[in-house]
């Protein structure tokens, strides 16, 4: 069965509206769904992260073939793993060097049509998920619940891709827009870095 880009891109909005309704002040910071909300709110608070996630999907989307599920699952896994690192405290230098060189070499990577093997595209986007997921865990909320917040960021970005893939899907056939939008990510790595 075939999936439009279109129904992906509609789906992942769809699915985020419970929790924009309830992501709203006053929860008291010590029940789960606020701590899913917290979590879930986070990349899509940054338009750094917002963009990277995207950016990740969309490339997935035009690398096509089973790259467009392995590259967005290594980022969430490998983000699970690095935001473990950030909650703990750990040191891992450069987050916002590397959270904007993310922005910078993903829209490169759209704007000229760079295909990879699998395997390095993963890893590619595995580099990026960790700094990604260390500003996550780093900047989780002293009175979330870990486990909420956590599964409402992999949710939002599971989303973020989604809405990515479903761009991709539409601009597959259309370079020119692929090349602007992937030129407009890398634009925005270079902003990231000097501000």
């Amino acid at each position: 069965m075939k999936i439009s880009g279109k129904l992906v891109l509609v789906l992942s909005l769809v699915l985020a509206l419970p929790v924009f309704a309830h992501a709203h002040p006053g929860h008291d910071g010590h029940d789960l769904t606020w701590s899913f909300s917290t979590g879930f709110g986070h990349p899509l608070s940054g338009w750094d992260h917002l963009l990277a996630m995207i950016a990740v999907g969309l490339w997935a989307a035009l690398l096509g073939g089973r790259s467009r599920w392995l590259v967005p699952a290594a980022f969430v896994g490998t983000m699970m793993i690095g935001a473990v690192g950030g909650r703990l405290g750990l040191s891992l230098p450069g987050i916002e060097q590397g959270i904007a060189a993310s922005l910078f070499v993903l829209g490169l990577f759209i704007a000229f049509s760079v295909r990879l093997s699998a395997a390095v595209s993963m890893a590619v986007v595995a580099l990026f998920a960790l700094f990604h997921g260390w500003a996550h865990g780093a900047e989780m909320p002293a009175t979330s619940t870990g486990l909420f917040y956590s599964a409402g960021f992999v949710v939002a970005t599971a989303l973020l891709h989604a809405t990515g893939l479903g761009l991709g899907s539409l601009l597959h056939k259309q370079p020119s827009l692929a090349r602007i939008a992937g030129g407009a990510v890398a634009a925005a790595g270079v902003l990231a870095c000097v501000s």
